[in-house]
């Protein structure tokens, strides 16, 4: 595998973006996932089984401290902002950034300075713009950068920003991600994909 860990961001439609994704990888992909779903405040803690009937990988809801596993999807909890570190996660209650929490942004970025050349990012459907800086430090700091093609998403605003903030990241149609994500982890970017310059 090329990479460590695959990072989603998703909010207005998600949930269907999201069932389309699972549907797609294979249950002995094993990079391990993690998701941010913008979601109300007081949102129940439904959307790990939702996504769990779709795939035969492990879904759950993420836990402060909560080591990292192959194989698993984590699904940030309502409420919190999720920060990865090298190998476990962890859970904070800090304002919420651009009206959100938990933030695509604060995920990514911390994804990305753990992980670095090891992170994919995915930007998928939404109503604002969480989720474009966020993409960016993931391309600076060497990740790969996917997101879903505006036309296909059923909010085009959020992936539009991310492609406006990372210009250099790769569209693909919403059918397209899952089989795209697996090429990628197992043989590496696109020869045409062009990486940050140090």
């Amino acid at each position: 595998m090329f990479f460590d860990l695959i990072v989603v961001g998703a909010s207005w439609g998600g949930l269907d973006a999201l069932t389309v994704l699972m549907r797609g990888l294979p249950d002995d992909f094993a990079v391990p996932i993690v998701v941010v779903q913008h979601r109300s405040q007081d949102a129940e803690s439904l959307l790990a089984e939702l996504l769990q009937q779709w795939t035969g990988r492990t879904v759950v809801e993420t836990e402060d401290k909560q080591p990292i596993e192959q194989g698993h999807i984590y699904i940030a909890p309502a409420n919190y902002h999720l920060l990865i570190e090298d190998d476990y996660f962890s859970l904070t209650t800090e304002a919420p950034v651009r009206y959100s929490r938990p933030s695509i942004d604060v995920m990514f970025g911390s994804a990305a300075h753990a992980f670095g050349e090891r992170l994919i990012g995915v930007v998928l459907t939404g109503a604002n713009e969480d989720g474009s800086r966020g993409l960016q430090c993931v391309y600076e700091d060497g990740g790969y950068c996917l997101v879903q093609d505006p036309a296909t998403a059923e909010v085009a605003t959020m992936p539009a920003a991310a492609l406006t903030r990372v210009p250099h990241a790769t569209k693909r149609a919403l059918p397209e991600i899952a089989g795209h994500l697996v090429d990628v982890a197992r043989n590496g970017p696109p020869a045409t994909y062009v990486r940050a310059t140090a």
